[in-house]
């Protein structure tokens, strides 16, 4: 379950540098920051979720193992989006071109570039709609192809630069297409 802190008695946004204060004071929060700079507080995951989180990581990064193509980080991973929001995909997957462009202290703290891949696995106390809006942030923001995974409706939405989202029902197997070319994934619901 997510929560959005209104912050206005304090501040009317919350700047990437404060928020970046903020993570490194409470390393045992899962944080994240909106476009609007709203904080929002994110529950930890229980045994199911963290169980397929887990296997999509692993099958991405063996992907990525053999293929030598990018970087692929976990959900404690940030990313500064271009768009304005601070966010942390469940998996993601950056091409070794643009981890390559980065610095050294670009790397250190919160990634200030948006993933090429994302995956976000919708939690049991998860709503949607939120996580309908932070693909299509994600979309805003540069990322060529990102799922959202629905256990709960046993859905998958692709969502792809410069298309439609693509609602798939009940896939076991997953492509990453031109993106994460001979990229196979499979789903557990």
């Amino acid at each position: 379950m997510t929560t959005v802190l209104n912050l206005n008695p304090l501040t009317t946004t919350l700047t990437r540098e404060q928020f970046y204060l903020l993570c490194q004071n409470n390393p045992d929060l899962q944080l994240e920051r909106n476009p609007q700079g709203e904080l929002i507080i994110m529950s930890p995951v229980g045994g199911e979720s963290g169980k397929k989180e887990s296997s999509l990581n692993f099958q991405i990064s063996l992907w990525n193992y053999q293929t030598n193509s990018g970087v692929v980080f976990s959900s404690s991973t940030m990313f500064n989006l271009p768009g304005g929001g601070s966010r942390s995909p469940d998996v993601a997957w950056v091409s070794l071109e643009k981890w390559d462009s980065l610095t050294p202290e670009d790397r250190e703290k919160f990634l200030p570039i948006c993933p090429d891949f994302v995956i976000e696995l919708r939690s049991k106390t998860d709503r949607l709609k939120p996580l309908q809006d932070k693909m299509q942030e994600y979309l805003a923001s540069g990322l060529l192809s990102g799922w959202l995974i629905n256990p709960k409706s046993r859905q998958v939405e692709i969502y792809r630069q410069g298309q439609s989202v693509e609602i798939l029902a009940m896939p076991t197997v997953l492509s990453g297409e031109d993106v994460l070319p001979g990229l196979t994934v499979n789903i557990d619901y």
